[in-house]
């Protein structure tokens, strides 16, 4: 029974997961966009377009990632787009593993890679020494290198001079190039539903793709709004915006997610947390950038504190619901919080179902894992709001 479990569990994730990639191209391209002068908006003409295309495939370079969390970035491209994957690159010491074939620079180029992508996202987004032999490596081989990390690709001297020699090519994902508008708080058209977490990589992205992905599936009108890198490097587009500058980034959300038709849906990819003093900013500009319809809570079960700030413990969902809410409600005084997502990863079958029947019973709101039981109960919430 265990194991019928877990194949329904993944073949429902595939079928999401196709959901998303047949909505995208096989390449990555990034849409880079300059906007005319005292335009606010990128006007979307061909002579205005920047197509930067990373090639594909991929070896994920996972580096000396401490843990599986660490290494983010090529756990969501593994899970989203694993056609693009061949393989991965761990140096000693690596705690994280995609389950991807480890493989030697020499053995991504023979298995067809084309790019190394840095798939970590470590506190404060730097590259070490260690990281750079290998980088340096890679670019005199042939290889292309893309991250999403604030410490760029193209400021450090070494990559740009073996970049420039070899003809590879730096593709920075988390640069803004857009001169976004300060926001105004105008109410726009159309619905948007915003995922919030207790804390920092509980889920957050999985849970708005998973919602999009379903309402995909029912042939809604839906689109997921990437605003991180890993987002960003699985759909092709997006806003870095932690990367925006912070009198920006309210209203680079509402350039990321304009007005639309009444009843189109955008699912805005939620960064941080508003209890996670380290990256609370980001997540309230994306409350009131994006003007949430609904608000879903995520939400992992078993941690004891926030994500690198052990002297923190977690919020409950509860705290959650009523700090977000009239946050929220700043903005757009209609926001409802429908549903809970929680990241029962960490839990076997039988304890994720005890654990999310108890999140129903005490906050009277529909609670699933949309990776292992669908994002269904979350997307009935929204039709009916």
């Amino acid at each position: 029974m265990p194991l019928r479990c877990e194949m329904t569990q993944k073949a429902r994730f595939r079928a999401d997961r196709h959901a998303i990639r047949s909505r995208f191209a096989s390449g990555v391209t990034i849409l880079r966009c300059t906007p005319r002068a005292n335009t606010p908006f990128c006007a979307k003409t061909s002579a205005q377009k920047d197509l930067e295309m990373i090639q594909t495939p991929y070896l994920l370079f996972l580096g000396d990632a401490p843990d599986q969390l660490a290494a983010k970035v090529a756990q969501g491209i593994t899970d989203w787009r694993p056609e693009n994957a061949v393989g991965q690159f761990r140096l000693p010491g690596c705690g994280a593993d995609m389950g991807l074939t480890d493989m030697t620079l020499e053995e991504g180029l023979a298995a067809g890679a084309k790019t190394l992508v840095i798939g970590v996202a470590n506190r404060g987004g730097t590259i070490s020494d260690a990281w750079k032999v290998v980088l340096v490596q890679a670019l005199q081989m042939g290889y292309d290198l893309a991250a999403g990390l604030h410490n760029l690709l193209r400021d450090e001297n070494e990559l740009q001079s073996a970049a420039k020699v070899n003809g590879g090519t730096l593709h920075d994902v988390r640069v803004p190039t857009v001169a976004y508008p300060i926001a105004n708080g105008v109410r726009r058209t159309g619905k948007r539903v915003l995922a919030i977490g207790t804390d920092c990589s509980c889920g957050k992205m999985y849970t708005a793709m998973s919602m999009d992905a379903e309402m995909q599936k029912r042939g809604m009108k839906s689109d997921f709004r990437a605003t991180g890198q890993t987002g960003i490097l699985i759909t092709g587009k997006g806003v870095p915006l932690d990367a925006v500058i912070a009198d920006f980034m309210a209203g680079a959300v509402e350039y990321l997610s304009p007005a639309n038709d009444a009843d189109h849906w955008d699912h805005i990819e939620g960064q941080g947390s508003l209890f996670h003093v380290s990256y609370s900013g980001v997540t309230m500009a994306l409350i009131h950038g994006g003007q949430p319809d609904a608000l879903v809570l995520c939400h992992e079960p078993t941690r004891t504190h926030m994500r690198g700030l052990p002297h923190f413990g977690l919020p409950t969902l509860e705290s959650l619901r009523d700090t977000a809410l009239p946050l929220a409600r700043l903005a757009n005084p209609a926001c409802q919080v429908t549903g809970v997502s929680v990241n029962t990863k960490a839990l076997d079958e039988a304890a994720a179902k005890t654990c999310l029947q108890e999140i129903e019973d005490r906050l009277n709101l529909p609670a699933t894992d949309p990776y292992r039981f669908g994002a269904g109960k979350l997307v009935d919430a929204l039709v009916d709001l």
